[in-house]
């Protein structure tokens, strides 16, 4: 009864709505019997969810949810898709990362809960955000849980000793490159990773890039396309002028870079606060957060680099009872408030962040306007729709712009675009999707 869109392509998103109607697997969930509550199971990594969710539970003795602590990311989405395969074993709610959805809708893994009530949802959170749990159709495939706005950190007292301001455009954030690396060699406003694919899409996202697309039964991929060439080549040519670091982020010497002021900017995401934290404590109340530069000036426009979603599995025998407590979970101000004290997310849901996120986080106490910033970041997310095979044009990255920042021009910046598209177009081509 369930179409098989791996095979088919999607068969059109819109024939995925058959997933949900009448179609639960006997042997997933958790189930219950008749005299208890119903129990459904969560897969999540989120931290300190499960605190969460004892606010629910005490109130809900009907419905009640245990939290199964996860991997991050690729793990758990593995383990998933081998019960999903297996026919049994697989919980009833799964955290997944936006990115991953189109994966999990083509192994027939997340059951369309639009006629569960989530359809009601649609107006409490940014379209872009909603539009990658829909993939574009009336089926609904999970609630947005948090999101990764891009936003941008600068080290505000050494600008301030170069006599240097934070930049809106892109051309400015070349020039301000350019010049800080000039009055001091040692210093750098920032670095090129080779090794974070999800930063380089949210780049590509918001110079108006989507990289896949969805055309009846086929999939289109138009990642080598003129966008992501032109992040691509901006990046290479200040890596080429040297004016850039090309290390990759999180190491060891990257750290260290955030403390000792070599590293003077960061373009991350609203979660940069948690890192800066962790990484450079020693430096509170010398950065100063923005919005991520725009390529025209006064252009309103951002890309995403994280977040994740709450679906139901095709193996939950209770979809309705799940979608009432995700409902409550991504939606609710008080459970959106604990989201926020015990995982430190930032909110999907657009009047939930506004109502909740009232004083700046703890390293930029010092900025009252921190979540002013983060809220204009968010809103103005371009769409961008993801396809079944995330994973392989990651992978794809990592590979190609490995050879890339050491080859350190601007011409193997652009070859490893190109070359990530014929990657992902092969993939999807010998994984027995129709490709336009």
């Amino acid at each position: 009864m369930r179409s098989s869109l791996r095979m088919t392509a999607l068969a059109t998103v819109a024939a995925a709505t058959m997933l949900f109607t009448g179609c639960s697997a006997d042997a997933g969930g958790s189930g219950s019997d008749s005299s208890g509550p119903v129990k459904l199971n969560y897969w999540a990594w989120a931290p300190n969810l499960d605190k969460v969710v004892d606010i629910w539970n005490e109130k809900n003795p009907d419905i009640q949810v245990t939290v199964n602590k996860q991997d991050g990311g690729d793990p758990a989405i593995t383990k998933l898709l081998t019960a999903i395969k297996a026919g049994s074993g697989a919980p009833d709610l799964i955290q997944a990362e936006y990115q991953k959805i189109p994966t999990l809708v083509s192994s027939d893994a997340l059951a369309d809960i639009s006629d569960a009530g989530a359809n009601d949802l649609k107006n409490e959170f940014p379209a872009s955000v909603w539009d990658s749990t829909t993939l574009g159709s009336d089926a609904v495939y999970a609630i947005p849980q948090d999101t990764g706005p891009m936003m941008a950190y600068y080290r505000q007292d050494i600008l301030d000793q170069y006599g240097l301001t934070v930049p809106t455009t892109w051309d400015e954030y070349a020039e301000t490159a350019r010049a800080l690396h000039a009055a001091d060699p040692t210093k750098y406003l920032g670095t090129f990773s080779a090794n974070d694919a999800g930063w380089f899409t949210g780049l590509s996202q918001q110079a108006g890039a989507s990289w896949w697309s969805i055309d009846g039964e086929a999939w289109g991929v138009e990642i080598d396309e003129e966008p992501t060439q032109k992040v691509a080549e901006y990046w290479g040519g200040l890596v080429e002028e040297g004016v850039i670091d090309n290390k990759p982020m999180y190491t060891p010497e990257w750290n260290a870079g955030l403390n000792d002021g070599t590293q003077v900017g960061w373009v991350s995401s609203v979660w940069g606060p948690g890192v800066l934290s962790g990484n450079a404590a020693d430096t509170t109340g010398k950065w100063v957060a923005a919005e991520v530069p725009s390529w025209e000036a006064g252009e309103a426009s951002n890309g995403n680099w994280g977040g994740s979603s709450t679906g139901v599995t095709t193996q939950s025998k209770h979809p309705k009872e799940a979608v009432e407590f995700i409902t409550w979970l991504n939606t609710d101000p008080e459970a959106i408030q604990a989201l926020i004290e015990t995982s430190g997310i930032y909110p999907a849901a657009t009047k939930a962040a506004e109502a909740t996120l009232t004083s700046s986080p703890e390293f930029f106490a010092h900025q009252d306007d921190f979540y002013d910033v983060a809220a204009r970041a968010a809103e103005s997310v371009a769409p961008f729709t993801y396809g079944p095979n995330v994973n392989v044009a990651y992978s794809a990255y990592n590979d190609e712009f490995a050879k890339a920042a050491e080859a350190r021009t601007a011409a193997a910046f652009a070859d490893a675009v190109t070359a990530m598209q014929k990657i992902t177009v092969d993939d999807l081509t010998k994984s027995g999707f129709s490709v336009k």
